[in-house]
C-alpha cells in the first residue's frame, strides 16, 4: 500500500511538471451583444448578477478601456481570428449567413438619392487563405475546437475550414436557431435526455468540459464564443421570476428576461472554470473574455429595451461608446497580476499577435497585423502604439445612428469621421474628450480645428495602410431629399410616413 501511494505521488507530480512545460492552453470566451455595462465589472449595474465573471477577473487583468473591432458581430469576429481591421478585410456587417457568395468588398457607382456617401458592398464569407489563431495554434500541435456561434459563412468558409477539429452546432446563422431553451433547430445537436427545456449554453459548456477532459494531457485551444446574449430575447423561466423580484422601474436596465440570459452567460462562464480547476490546468491555461460589440439598443423586451449601455452613449450598430466599448478580462498565469485593472486603450485585433508572441509562434511569413501584442501592458507596462481604428461604413436605422464613418482613440480625445457628411462633399467631424465627456455629449470640433486635422491623419493613414474600401461622394445625392434631422433616429420611434420615407431609402 505504501508503495502503491509513493506510486501515484510520483505519477501526479511528474503529470504536473509534464503540463508546466508544456504550451499553455488558450480559452477564447466571446460573449454575444454584452454591453461594457451589463456585467458587474465596471460598478455600472445593480440590476445583472454576475458572479463568475468577478471571479475570472481575480485570476487576471480585468480592462477599463476595451473597443470591439466594430458595433456589429461578424466583422469583431473576423478581427479576433485574424488580427486585421474590418477595413482591410472588408467584413464590416453581419451578412455571412447570406446564401450569395462574395468574397471582396466593392463600392457601388451611386447611392440613394438621401445619402451623402456611397455605402460600399461588404463579402458574405471570411476567406480561408487568410491566417487565423485557429490555423497558428493547430499548426503549433493545439487540439482546436469552436463552440457556438460562428457568423463567419457556412462551408467551405466554416470553422472546418479555418483551423477548427471540432465546431458544434455548426451553424452559420446569427442566433441560436429559434430559441435558448431546448428543442432548438440545429441540425444533430438537441437538448440531453432527460433534459428538454436544457439552455443551449449549459449544453456547449457541457461538450466544452468534454473536450478539455479529453485534451487535458495535450495543450488545447477552445473557442467558446457564445450565442448569449443577442435576440431572441428568451432564458430559463425560473430565472426570469428570480430577475423579476429584482425589477426597479426607475433603473434603465429592467428587463427580467435579459437579465436571465446574462444569468445563463455567466453560468457557463463559471462551468468552464470550475472544470479548468478540477483538471489541474489553472496555472497553464490563458483565458480571454470580451464581447463583440456594445448592448442592444434597438430591439423590445419586456416593455422596455433589452439593456442601457449607460452612461455611455448608442449601443450595438453606432460607432459611439455604447456601440464598440466592451468588457475584457485577459487571464495569463505568471504574466498577469490577479485581480489587477488596467485603462489602457485596446481592440480586437490585438488578440492574435498576443497570444503569438506569449506562445512563442511566428507569425506566417509577411503575415500584416492591424493589432499589436498586449504583452507589455499584460506584465504591467506601456503600450507605444498611438491610437486604435473603429471602421464602420453603414448607416443602420438604430437610435443614435451617423451615416457611414470612422472613428480613431489616442489617449482621451475620439474623432469621428463622417465620410463626406459636410457641406459641398466635404467630411464632417465629431470631437470627444472622453476623460471629461464619457457620454459624448459635446462636440469639440469646431473648437479644435488643429486637433482635428491632426487625428484625421491618423484616419487617413489607417485608411490607406489597410486598404479599405472607403465611401465616396454620392453623385446622385439629391439635398432636397435630405433629411439630417432624422440622423440618430430610430425608425421605430418616427411617424408612419417617416418610417416609410426612410426605409425606401434603404
Amino acid at each position: 500500500m505504501r508503495n502503491l501511494f509513493f506510486l501515484a505521488l510520483a505519477l501526479s507530480i511528474t503529470s504536473l511538471a509534464h503540463a508546466a512545460d508544456r504550451p499553455p492552453n488558450v480559452v477564447f470566451i466571446l460573449a454575444d451583444d454584452l454591453g461594457w455595462a451589463d456585467t458587474t465589472l465596471y460598478g455600472h449595474t445593480k440590476f445583472y448578477q454576475t458572479p463568475n465573471l468577478e471571479r475570472l477577473a481575480k485570476r487576471g487583468m480585468t480592462f477599463t478601456r476595451a473597443y470591439s473591432a466594430s458595433p456589429l458581430c461578424s466583422p469583431t469576429r473576423s478581427a479576433i481570428l485574424t488580427g486585421l481591421s474590418p477595413a482591410r478585410t472588408g467584413i464590416t456587417v453581419p451578412n455571412c449567413h447570406e446564401p450569395r457568395v462574395v468574397l471582396e468588398a466593392t463600392l457601388p457607382k451611386a447611392g440613394p438619392p438621401n445619402q451623402k456617401a456611397i455605402q460600399p458592398t461588404p463579402p458574405t464569407r471570411l476567406k480561408t487563405d487568410y491566417p487565423t489563431l485557429s490555423k497558428s495554434l493547430k499548426g503549433a500541435g493545439y487540439a482546436t475546437a469552436h463552440f457556438g456561434k460562428w457568423h463567419l459563412g457556412p462551408e467551405p468558409y466554416s470553422p472546418f475550414q479555418q483551423g477548427f477539429d471540432i465546431d458544434l452546432p455548426h451553424t452559420s446563422g446569427p442566433g441560436p436557431a429559434g430559441s435558448y431553451v431546448a428543442p432548438w433547430k440545429f441540425k444533430d445537436f438537441d437538448a440531453d435526455p432527460g433534459e428538454p427545456n436544457q439552455h443551449i449554453e449549459d449544453r456547449m459548456a457541457k461538450e466544452a468540459v468534454s473536450f478539455m477532459e479529453k485534451h487535458r494531457d495535450q495543450p488545447f485551444f477552445l473557442n467558446y464564443w457564445m450565442f448569449s446574449v443577442h435576440a431572441p430575447f428568451d432564458a430559463k423561466k425560473e430565472l426570469i421570476e428570480k430577475a423579476r423580484a429584482r425589477v426597479n422601474p426607475a433603473d434603465p436596465q429592467r428587463s427580467p428576461t435579459y437579465a436571465a440570459m446574462i444569468e445563463s452567460m455567466d453560468d457557463a462562464v463559471g462551468t468552464l472554470l470550475d472544470t479548468i480547476d478540477r483538471l489541474g490546468l489553472a496555472e497553464n491555461t490563458i483565458i480571454v473574455f470580451t464581447s463583440d460589440n456594445g448592448g442592444n439598443m434597438y430591439n423590445e423586451i419586456d416593455g422596455t429595451t433589452p439593456t442601457s449601455n449607460a452612461p455611455l452613449r448608442g449601443g450595438k450598430a453606432t460607432l459611439f461608446e455604447g456601440g464598440t466599448r466592451v468588457p475584457a478580462i485577459v487571464v495569463m498565469p505568471g504574466v498577469t497580476q490577479p485581480g489587477s485593472r488596467n485603462n489602457t486603450v485596446i481592440q480586437s485585433e490585438d488578440y492574435y499577435p498576443t497570444l503569438l508572441e506569449r506562445l512563442a509562434l511566428a507569425p506566417a511569413q509577411q503575415q500584416p497585423f492591424d493589432g499589436t501584442s498586449l504583452l507589455p501592458t499584460l506584465k504591467g507596462g506601456e503600450l507605444s502604439r498611438k491610437a486604435v481604428f473603429q471602421y464602420f461604413p453603414h448607416n443602420p436605422p438604430v437610435p443614435d445612428w451617423l451615416p457611414p464613418a470612422v472613428s480613431v482613440h489616442r489617449d482621451d480625445w475620439k474623432l469621428i469621421r463622417i465620410f463626406h457628411g459636410g457641406e459641398n462633399a466635404a467630411h464632417r467631424y465629431l470631437l470627444f474628450n472622453l476623460k471629461d465627456d464619457l457620454g459624448e455629449k459635446s462636440n469639440l470640433a469646431e473648437q479644435n480645428p488643429a486637433l482635428v486635422k491632426e487625428l484625421d491623419a491618423l484616419i487617413e493613414t489607417f485608411l490607406s495602410d489597410t486598404h479599405a474600401v472607403a465611401p465616396t461622394s454620392n453623385p446622385k445625392f439629391d439635398p432636397a431629399q435630405y433629411h439630417p434631422e432624422l440622423e440618430g433616429v430610430s425608425v421605430k420611434n418616427l411617424p408612419a410616413a417617416e418610417q416609410r420615407k426612410k426605409q425606401e431609402a434603404k
